[in-house]
């Protein structure tokens, strides 16, 4: 949800927003805010409006100055931009975590996986009875995990068709090809780059707000979560939304999976019939296991990408 964002100010104005995690904790805590006063659905609308409005401002008292300066002086002032926001969260919210439960609607299981020796993997929509789990093994799928997914995915086609279906996503496409062409037609390029920004804002305060109900809402949220944005970016490909898909996907996997493996190349190196001591040369790394390096395999995966494929895995553009 957050790549796809960053992913659409990239690709339309080619700008590396780094404060971008920092308007995904925003819109947490405005839909936070909102909740108390609105209730969950009125909030989860209006926080990615205010998150975008707050994004255009920006853009347009602020990066569009530096605009002219190239892409080092845009990365620095988002960067700066970044630091601002956590100081004007941790003075209006506080510095602890904030208590944002998802609605009576989003609570509980979406559905439950049942591993039986004797009938094998069922599957039970919302929350299994407890005699199911009493000589089986159960595991329970949020809903706000299936919710999140679910609106992941209409972000990803809501995007795709804006951009390839209609005349908006067309004028923004040539935007950043062929300004003056384009405001020879009578458009005003800088309106539509401050609402493309906008937008990408808009869509990281409502991966906030799914975010928020999730996981803790927090001010480290966007640390948290900030650096592996840019490697999903990086490895599904700079510009591409598909490529972001992808590349979410890739890093979920590298992320997860590897955590039930308790194996390690010694290991691996041992079934191959070679013999592994601790006098082996690099054999503080060889023992460490899979699930012990697990955080650290999406950035290996990246430094590869950037080495053998600088483009990623869909990207397009050569900048």
């Amino acid at each position: 949800m957050l790549s796809s964002g960053l992913t659409l100010i990239f690709s339309m104005m080619g700008v590396l927003n780094f404060a971008h995690a920092s308007f995904y904790m925003v819109g947490a805590y405005v839909a936070y805010s909102l909740v108390g006063v609105l209730g969950f659905w009125p909030a989860l609308l209006l926080a990615p409006l205010i998150v975008g409005a707050m994004g255009a401002a920006f853009e347009r008292l602020a990066l569009r100055r530096v605009h002219k300066f190239g892409h080092v002086a845009e990365l620095l002032i988002t960067f700066g931009l970044s630091y601002v926001v956590l100081e004007v969260v941790q003075l209006v919210w506080g510095r602890t975590a904030v208590p944002f439960s998802p609605p009576p609607e989003l609570q509980g299981s979406a559905f439950t996986l049942i591993s039986s020796p004797t009938q094998g993997l069922s599957l039970v929509l919302g929350k299994a009875a407890p005699e199911l789990c009493t000589a089986a093994l159960c595991s329970n799928f949020p809903m706000t995990k299936a919710f999140m997914m679910a609106v992941a995915l209409l972000m990803l086609v809501a995007l795709w068709l804006l951009l390839t279906r209609t005349r908006v996503g067309l004028v923004i496409q040539a935007s950043l090809t062929h300004p003056e062409m384009v405001e020879a037609l009578g458009h005003n390029v800088p309106r539509v780059l401050m609402l493309v920004f906008g937008s990408g804002c808009a869509l990281a305060g409502l991966a906030g707000v799914v975010g928020g109900i999730t996981f803790v809402t927090e001010p480290n949220m966007a640390a948290f979560i900030g650096a592996i944005i840019f490697v999903v970016v990086v490895v599904g490909g700079i510009g591409s939304l598909a490529g972001a898909f992808v590349g979410s996907i890739v890093v979920g996997l590298l992320q997860t999976l590897p955590l039930t493996v308790d194996g390690s190349l010694a290991t691996a190196l041992t079934v191959m019939g070679l013999t592994v001591t601790p006098e082996t040369p690099g054999y503080p790394v060889l023992r460490l296991a899979l699930k012990d390096v697990a955080q650290i395999l999406p950035y290996l995966l990246m430094v590869l990408i950037l080495i053998f494929r600088p483009k990623g895995l869909l990207g397009t553009r050569e900048d």
